[in-house]
């Protein structure tokens, strides 16, 4: 009765725990690190952000400090400092689930250890009771018959092994609430860790946004003058869209007449082919006339010419390719964006991009985004140079860039250096416009590039 008792507690104790614990630690792990590791990864990455606009800020400040360039890559600071306190919280609040779920799990374990404790310590006390061997050996030889005798001795020693299975749960018990109180109170240590760092950040934000506002009010003290600035930029900008778009058409003008030409050219030897192929029909008459036919070829005006099969996969490549363009800087962030928006520091002052702003440090190198060939390369009139680089019927444009290391026609392919960024002494700002066409047609860059950066 005693044995069979002690052995549905046991198996009780130990079903319930072989479920909790597989259950919950494969949930716990499948969901659990993977949530932890991408938000470590997130916080890392926004670090080397936050890093990358710091070196951007001291060549700026070594410059001008009350300039565009330095109250832009504040701006950005300020967005990724809160982005990485929001993910600092999130983080708390995944820790904070971890703890109480471990705090169930070692008050789960302690109550299973307090109740083997005291079963084993009832069946120690009936051993103690029954200890004597002549006792024993009395209840052996009391037995009816021999299968009687057999069972009760096969009674003892089942009963010697249970005791030795309990002491085992008891220590398995004990080992598993040592290793959760432990790993509770390395997730107490890495919550203290995370509440410092999220306090120093937040700090750090304070700071920053001190910042912002003495560079915002310097230049809010010349807003006359920045107006005006602003104004000229924004005719600039107007012309350089102007120039783009007259390279592009000039372009589509030089493939149609290619286009004309080639077909006018085949058009003519098929016509050729065919007159001496009738003229070889035709024998002993010379006073036969030959007639040349001109050949007309129809097209019409600022039509994009049909692709070659080179340029047609070239095109649905690039078009495969959204969300995966590497950057056109190897270390860079958007510090503007595209389409229409209002400036940082003027209130009410529109601007417009059809491109990205790509802030970088001095010296940065500019890099195709995808294979494809060289058709245009100008002066823009923003200043510096530009390229634009055909890609089937898509076009990558970079503007503001200082020196050029390819030709018009050269083919180039992705990743390969076509110079370097220009820096802005005016706005003391390091930074290149990339702009993404089809046909004559602007698309936002941002939903090109790789989203990972």
């Amino acid at each position: 009765m005693i044995l069979s008792k002690y052995k549905k507690n046991l198996s009780r104790i130990t079903i319930f725990l072989l479920c909790f614990f597989v259950f919950s630690n494969q949930q716990f792990a499948q969901s659990g690190s993977k949530s932890k590791k991408d938000l470590e990864n997130k916080k890392k990455r926004i670090n080397d952000e936050i890093n990358e606009i710091n070196s951007m800020l001291k060549e700026t400040k070594a410059n001008k400090r009350s300039s565009l360039g330095a109250l832009v890559n504040i701006n950005l600071k300020l967005e990724k400092r809160q982005d990485l306190i929001n993910t600092i919280n999130a983080q708390l609040s995944a820790l904070n689930k971890e703890i109480k779920e471990n705090e169930v799990r070692s008050q789960i374990l302690k109550d299973n250890l307090e109740k083997l404790k005291a079963e084993y310590a009832r069946m120690i006390l009936f051993a103690q009771r029954n200890q004597d061997s002549y006792t024993k050996l009395m209840f052996v030889f009391a037995s009816s018959n021999f299968n009687q005798a057999y069972s009760r001795l096969k009674y003892f020693q089942q009963y010697s092994n249970f005791r030795k299975k309990q002491a085992g749960e008891i220590i398995n018990t004990q080992t598993m609430l040592l290793a959760n109180l432990n790993e509770l109170k390395a997730q107490r240590h890495e919550k203290n860790v995370l509440l410092g760092t999220e306090q120093v950040e937040k700090q750090n934000l304070s700071k920053e946004k001190g910042e912002q506002e003495q560079v915002l009010t310097e230049l809010q003290q010349k807003e006359k003058e920045l107006k005006a600035e602003l104004e000229k930029k924004k005719q600039e900008t107007i012309q350089l869209q102007l120039a783009i778009k007259k390279l592009i058409a000039e372009e589509i003008k030089r493939k149609i007449e290619e286009a004309k030409t080639k077909a006018a050219s085949d058009a003519l030897a098929a016509k050729k082919a065919k007159d001496k192929k009738e003229a070889k029909k035709v024998k002993n008459t010379s006073s036969e006339k030959t007639t040349t036919t001109s050949v007309k070829v129809k097209t019409e005006p600022n039509i994009m010419p049909e692709l070659t099969e080179e340029t047609e996969a070239l095109s649905a490549d690039f078009a495969n390719n959204r969300g995966k363009l590497p950057w056109p800087v190897v270390k860079g962030l958007i510090c503007e964006s595209y389409g229409e928006h209002e400036h940082p520091a003027i209130k009410g002052f529109m601007i417009s991009n059809n491109g990205v702003e790509i802030c970088a440090n001095k010296g940065a190198q500019v890099r195709a985004v995808f294979d494809g060939e060289v058709t245009g390369i100008a002066i823009s009139p923003t200043g510096g140079k530009l390229v634009i680089i055909r890609h089937g019927e898509y076009l990558s444009v970079y503007t503001n860039l200082g020196d050029v290391l390819v030709k018009t026609g050269q083919k180039v392919t992705v990743k390969q250096i076509i110079g370097s960024v220009l820096y802005n002494e005016d706005e003391g700002k390091n930074s290149i416009n990339l702009q993404i066409w089809k046909g004559q047609k602007t698309m936002d860059p941002s939903g090109w590039l790789y989203s990972a950066r």
